[in-house]
């Protein structure tokens, strides 16, 4: 069988080294900044959390344009379609639990349905949100969005990464769901480079296992990576920030090389990057698979590495998963 591809974009010649680690957050309040500057037409709205979004600086510098809408969430959401439809391209930012969970109603029938050019920008995602404990750390946001038929869907991976993403999608025709944290995390990719949607990127040739990382989880696949090397295993990693639209020639790409993958994320593993992966193959290539994320539990409080290696989601536990692939794999 011939299966034809494009060929992802390969970073694997750089040497991933954290440069200095830095919030996710503040990659999308210095972006959306920079936005301000550059286009009058973007807006931003708050539902309360101006200084957790970082977006201070945008509403000093354009106070006509920002619009502080309190804790009202889904009221926030029901404006944003309204200054979407006069031609302005706002940006909502809140806690990813508020910004999905709490209001899928108004995404779905004022965004998602009416096909309003909004860009919902959920900062505090996933189980890294710390001590807030579990009633804010939603692991199910991603499984919410990408069910929602014209919602593109992006999770990024360190601030550069963030920064670019957030202007990208200012020039994206169409809702978004843009995801983040709040911790500080390694950051690692390029500062000059150009965020495409929709593509992933290769940061680690590899022969014998693919592991599709996406955000907090992909530093974590590149520490395990290069501790495989120690095992004599070649892991190939690729980082998947677009997981909706899925980069299935990327996916593709890699297995038809390794033969069997593992999946990486920061949220549960029902409904997950992980199962849309695994249903792509299973339709097209069907390969061993191996799932790391949250398993139909919720968090609770603590510091984010301490719930990260509890629930299953540290660097030992791509290694095993690895492990366990391999030895499923059909030679």
């Amino acid at each position: 069988m011939t299966i034809k591809f494009r060929k992802m974009e390969n970073l694997s010649n750089l040497n991933w080294e954290n440069i200095g680690s830095k919030d996710t957050r503040s990659g999308f309040g210095d972006a959306i900044y920079e936005l301000g500057k550059e286009r009058e037409d973007v807006v931003a709205l708050c539902a309360d959390l101006t200084g957790s979004l970082k977006l201070e600086k945008f509403a000093d510098e354009f106070p006509n344009r920002f619009f502080q809408i309190g804790i009202a969430e889904a009221n926030m959401m029901g404006i944003a379609a309204g200054l979407a439809t006069t031609g302005k391209v706002p940006f909502t930012g809140t806690f990813a639990n508020f910004a999905t969970g709490r209001v899928f109603d108004q995404i779905r029938q004022s965004i998602a349905y009416s096909e309003k050019n909004v860009k919902i920008c959920a900062s505090h995602a996933g189980i890294t949100l710390g001590e807030d404990g579990a009633s804010h750390q939603i692991m199910e946001d991603i499984a919410l969005m990408k069910t929602l038929p014209g919602m593109t869907v992006i999770n990024t991976c360190d601030y550069n990464q963030t920064f670019a993403a957030t202007k990208a999608i200012a020039e994206w025709e169409g809702p978004v769901y843009l995801r983040f944290g709040r911790p500080k995390v390694p950051n690692f990719t390029p500062k000059d480079y150009k965020f495409k949607i929709g593509e992933a990127l290769l940061l680690k040739e590899g022969s014998d296992v693919s592991i599709f990382a996406t955000g907090h989880m992909v530093w974590k696949a590149l520490e395990a990576a290069y501790a495989l090397v120690e095992q004599g295993i070649s892991a190939e990693v690729i980082n998947i920030a677009t997981i909706k639209p899925l980069d299935r020639d990327a996916i593709i790409e890699s297995v038809l090389k390794t033969r069997c993958a593992v999946t990486a994320e920061e949220h549960q593993i029902i409904g997950g990057m992980g199962e849309s992966i695994a249903g792509f193959l299973a339709r097209n290539f069907p390969t061993p698979i191996e799932m790391v994320g949250m398993n139909d539990v919720f968090g609770e409080s603590g510091t984010p590495e301490e719930l990260m290696e509890k629930f299953g989601m540290g660097t030992k536990d791509i290694i095993e998963a690895v492990s366990l692939v391999i030895a499923r794999k059909q030679f």
